[in-house]
């Protein structure tokens, strides 16, 4: 599941960081209720089932002047044991940069205050995978961040469990409009139990 051949020095960096947090949870068997974890996902309007499909559809696509291109849909999703924090629509032709982030984050940060008290009076961790440089606002707003290593997403709950949920019931189908592919992600994520979710971490 890791896109890239790592480095010596980055795998070195991956094992330090899951003995670090396995010594962590050895000395505090509750950190894991403490961790908030988020990341962002992209969804189409149609997920072709494989690469052969794709290349059909995208002569499809060509041929017909009237056939709609196909668009893509952004969600950044926060999450922990307890179920969905908070999950952003990203607008259409919105990246995921440094500023759309803060924004999202100060979003995310007022959420916390809301829906986890316990949380927010306490203290709590937040988890993102490669996400852009907000050190500053995570700074000024006291957040503690867990520390991810560079390319690996098999180590980040968002990557390895909550999103193939969304694709598998996403996969083969072909949604009409972006507002369509909202409103089922969205749907799916309501969906979705402490069970479900508890088992991620």
């Amino acid at each position: 599941m890791v896109p890239k051949v790592l480095s010596f020095e980055q795998k070195e960096c991956r094992k330090e960081l899951c003995l670090d947090l396995l010594q962590c949870i050895e000395n505090e068997p509750d950190l894991l209720n403490l961790i908030i974890t988020c990341d962002e996902t992209w969804i189409f309007t149609y997920d072709p089932e494989t690469n052969r499909q794709s290349m059909e559809v995208n002569i499809i696509s060509k041929t017909k002047k009237k056939h709609k291109s196909f668009e893509v849909q952004g969600h950044v999703v926060f999450f922990d044991i307890q179920g969905i924090v908070m999950a952003e629509c990203v607008p259409s032709g919105q990246t995921v940069n440094q500023q759309y982030y803060t924004e999202v984050l100060k979003k995310f940060h007022e959420c916390v205050r809301r829906k986890r008290p316990e949380l927010w009076r306490n203290g709590w961790i937040l988890h993102q995978d490669n996400a852009p440089s907000v050190k500053q606002f995570l700074t000024n707003k006291n957040i503690t961040v867990l520390e991810h290593p560079p390319y690996s997403p098999d180590l980040a709950p968002c990557d390895f469990c909550l999103f193939p949920k969304i694709n598998s019931v996403l996969k083969e189908t072909h949604s009409a409009s972006v507002e369509n592919v909202k409103a089922k992600t969205v749907e799916i994520l309501n969906s979705l139990t402490e069970h479900d979710l508890y088992n991620c971490f």
